[in-house]
């Protein structure tokens, strides 16, 4: 195992920031890198300047250390696609001529850079969140820059993760590189009782539908709008979580909701009215057409939910038979399937109760962090 191998110096850049849950890629850099540092590494995450994505009400103090991890800043120039671009930039200068062993990247924009470490002999690993050129917010330069730092990946990395089988076989068909599997964990939560969000938004045990990720089309938001208002039902529909880069989505699905006063909007969501969401929704829906490996997903079940998703793969792989699939893109099927569960609450409770076990057992994060590692070692 790779506790019993040399201790070693770690860079990840990539994300955002941490600790933040501005998208699953912090997320996943928090709970790895802390993981790792557990264990006796060392860690350095490099961080963007800047604002949260979501406002800078949401900004947290500036730290140089999150329980036992190095922060540093790295020089970033905001603005739409520039950010990423900035911060891999110069956070790869950095852990190229930084004592590190190992250097993670994470995403496949930042991997344009991955060649520089690598040039300086550092051992570099990429993990592909998500095929993120096919993603619609971005446009061609930033597109064809993201489709780059892919192939600089599979050009450069030591390894490559994927987090699911079908970005596996894409990478396989594409670029006869071989990925290693590797998908993202959950933790064990404590469900809690509807309080703050009771009090903000009226919303009780059972009583709403929760969409829960950034406002973007590839989420399929504007699929659950359109469904939730042809369905026939009290319960209320949430959405909960900002835009990313540009508000103009997130204003566009307010317009298409406007005439509905039981569609909420919450906006971005964490902490302890996170948890309340989570604990207390009736069905949680993630409609997306496109997907890397859904943590929001992962989470949603580790609190016992009964899950509606897309059938696209990276949903379907993570619901098996314990959650509910509509035909992607598909209002009038996810409107079928949102009326079936809204009118069957025994079906609904078959999957709440399966849900948190089956989940916590196939994805644990103490797991993924040692098979993380292993990889960074050259005889693994």
């Amino acid at each position: 195992m790779s506790t019993e191998k040399s201790k070693l110096r770690i860079a990840m850049l990539g994300h955002k920031r941490i600790p933040s849950r501005e998208g699953g890629v912090e997320v996943v850099v928090g709970e790895l890198s802390t993981g790792m540092v557990q264990l006796g590494h060392k860690v350095t995450c490099f961080n963007r300047r800047g604002h949260h994505i979501s406002g800078e009400q949401f900004d947290k103090e500036k730290k140089s250390d999150y329980n036992g991890v190095i922060l540093r800043d790295v020089l970033t120039i905001n603005g739409k696609g520039l950010a990423a671009m900035t911060s891999s930039f110069f956070g790869s200068i950095r852990s190229a001529f930084g004592r590190y062993d190992v250097v993670h990247f994470h995403a496949e924009g930042p991997c344009a850079m991955l060649w520089l470490p690598k040039l300086f002999g550092k051992r570099c690993v990429a993990t592909v969140h998500g095929l993120d050129h096919q993603r619609s917010k971005w446009g061609g330069f930033a597109s064809k820059y993201i489709l780059f730092g892919e192939k600089c990946a599979v050009k450069y990395a030591d390894e490559i993760i994927v987090l699911s089988k079908n970005v596996q076989d894409y990478f396989l068909h594409t670029y006869n590189r071989k990925t290693v599997f590797i998908p993202n964990g959950v933790n064990r939560p404590q469900t809690i009782e509807p309080d703050l969000i009771k009090e903000e938004y009226s919303l009780t045990k059972d009583s709403y539908i929760l969409f829960l990720g950034r406002l973007v089309p590839e989420k399929g938001v504007k699929y659950l709008i359109e469904a939730y208002k042809k369905l026939n039902t009290s319960k209320k529909l949430v959405i909960a979580g900002g835009s990313s880069d540009t508000s103009e989505y997130e204003l566009e699905l307010k317009e298409l909701a406007k005439d509905n006063d039981n569609i909420i909007f919450t906006g971005f969501i964490q902490g302890k009215p996170l948890e309340e969401l989570y604990s207390n929704a009736y069905i949680y829906v993630l409609p997306s057409d496109l997907e890397g490996m859904p943590l929001s997903l992962l989470e949603a079940m580790s609190y016992g939910n009964c899950c509606l998703t897309s059938d696209i793969p990276e949903c379907a792989e993570v619901l098996e038979d314990h959650g509910v699939t509509f035909r992607k893109s598909d209002t009038d099927d996810l409107c079928a399937k949102l009326q079936f569960l809204c009118d069957d609450p025994s079906d609904v409770a078959k999957y709440k109760e399966s849900a948190t076990d089956f989940i916590l057992n196939k994805y644990n994060w103490t797991d993924i962090v040692h098979r993380t590692l292993d990889l960074y070692y050259p005889d693994n």
